[in-house]
């Protein structure tokens, strides 16, 4: 912690490749999309009615609102390892806000975030917490997307970590699935790690090993403890390279099959569940343990949205439907409608072997710290998909790969059989979005798209690509225009 703490106090913009930044620039965008998405609907104007509009004095509360919003829904972008955009965004955003910060200093603020927030959950990646229940992940993004924001010195940073850690948060599941308090998943951490801060500030010491120690964070929250991955290959290993961008609402794993869905209804023209005698969606072992924590839950109109965003038959049913998924889609009227729930019940999920062998080959979600764990990951692979699963990912080993070729092979297959006889069938291995070669060369025009889809003002999307040269009256213009519009 001492060595991140020291690195993340001292790094510099000159030190930050140009297409990490670019990346960075192109997540704000992202983040701020999913924001305004949270913030049309209605349980996130309830939200803002409990704790004000983002756009408030306190940008520690800001921060906290920021957060919730942009997280709920699942829209939100992801990296090895974690959901970081939900602090790692949200919290320089009211920090360069607050602090009237230039361009180039908010996004390298999103950066230093990212690294942090990044390295810390991959240590517990091979742990009972994954995506967004691994809230922890912001308690590390918010203390450094402020701590940079503040230029703050390595001791503060040392120490908020420290105090952050000491109680970190632990969700569970029947809420996270069966109410609305799914809106804390990340405001509560990002509240928490403000408070760390506000109190290393005022010379309050945190435990500089409370990763490491045996009564530590990793004792308690990692199966397969990865501690080396906190500070490895820093500012040469930009885990910032590793973003996947979220074009879907819902996850994990439902992208590709929406993609796939978007794809035959393109091909076919509209449906109607009457037209279809079944539906499979063959994916890999991550999105079916999602699907089945929710499935118990979803039940039709009225379902609870904690567990709605997980399901996959829905979206997947809505889009063959519709053409399209989007926030929207999770609200009356269409969350009412009668067809699309009559469709989702001739949906089926599989399990693909292939693809499952594809997403541990990745390096997103888990495949990377499956390779640093080497053969201390076999209990944990054992526990998540039994000895077919070991026997399917092998032996490996950690390779020092430095992410700029980085993937996330979320795949899926969707198969429609009609009742007149027709089949078609769709397959993608890396969704639209995910860290990939295509996302690499597209990202900034598929954030373009994503934003202005949700209402985002042209003036926004028309000058990300100056963020890094805009002053610091501008970038308040800018960051005003984004949500006030």
């Amino acid at each position: 912690m001492r060595e991140l703490s020291h690195w993340a106090a001292t790094l510099r913009p000159q030190a930050v490749p140009c297409r990490v930044l670019k990346l960075a620039a192109s997540q704000v965008l992202s983040q701020i999309a999913s924001i305004r998405a949270g913030l049309q609907h209605p349980l996130g104007r309830k939200l803002v009615a409990a704790f004000g509009h983002p756009m408030q004095r306190d940008p520690r509360q800001a921060a906290g609102v920021f957060a919730a919003l942009g997280s709920w829904l699942n829209l939100d972008d992801t990296a090895y390892a974690g959901h970081l955009s939900n602090s790692t965004v949200a919290v320089p955003l009211a920090f360069a806000y607050a602090r009237r910060l230039d361009g180039l200093s908010l996004l390298t603020s999103v950066v230093v975030a990212n690294e942090c927030a990044a390295r810390i959950t991959a240590s517990a990646t091979l742990g009972p917490l994954r995506g967004q229940s691994a809230v922890h992940t912001h308690l590390a993004g918010a203390v450094a997307g402020r701590l940079h924001a503040d230029r703050a010195s390595a001791s503060l940073y040392e120490n908020a970590f420290g105090l952050a850690f000491a109680m970190p948060n632990w969700p569970l599941m029947r809420a996270f699935l069966a109410s609305d308090a799914r809106l804390f998943n990340t405001f509560t951490p990002v509240r928490t790690a403000m408070d760390a801060c506000d109190a290393a500030y005022a010379g309050l010491r945190g435990a500089p090993d409370i990763m490491e120690h045996s009564d530590g964070f990793l004792a308690r929250f990692a199966t397969v403890p990865l501690p080396q991955a906190v500070a490895k290959g820093l500012g040469r290993r930009w885990h910032t390279d590793t973003l996947s961008f979220k074009m879907h609402p819902g996850g994990p794993g439902i992208d590709a099959a929406v993609d796939c869905a978007q794809e035959i209804h393109r091909e076919l023209g509209p449906l109607r569940p009457q037209d279809v005698a079944e539906v499979v969606v063959e994916a890999s072992l991550y999105t079916l343990f999602a699907g089945q924590r929710a499935a118990a839950y979803v039940t039709g109109p009225g379902s609870p949205l904690g567990a709605l965003v997980l399901d996959v038959p829905y979206p997947v049913a809505t889009t063959l439907l519709t053409g399209e998924f989007s926030v929207d889609d999770f609200s009356s009227p269409a969350v009412d409608d009668l067809d699309r729930w009559a469709l989702a019940k001739r949906i089926r999920l599989e399990h693909d072997t292939e693809m499952t062998r594809e997403l541990f080959l990745s390096d997103a979600p888990f495949g990377e710290a499956v390779r640093e764990a080497g053969e201390l990951a076999v209990p944990w692979l054992r526990g998540f998909g039994g000895d077919e699963l070991v026997d399917l990912v092998g032996s490996v080993r950690a390779d020092n790969r430095d992410f700029s070729r980085s993937t996330k092979a979320t795949g899926a297959r969707v198969t429609v059989r009609l009742t007149d006889g027709r089949t078609i069938s769709r397959t993608r291995l890396i969704p639209i979005g995910a860290a990939g070669p295509e996302t690499r060369h597209s990202h900034a025009d598929l954030v373009r798209e994503k934003f202005l889809s949700v209402g985002g003002p042209h003036e926004v999307a028309d000058t990300v690509d100056r963020l890094h040269r805009m002053r610091p009256s501008a970038v308040r213009r800018w960051i005003e225009t984004a949500f006030l519009n």
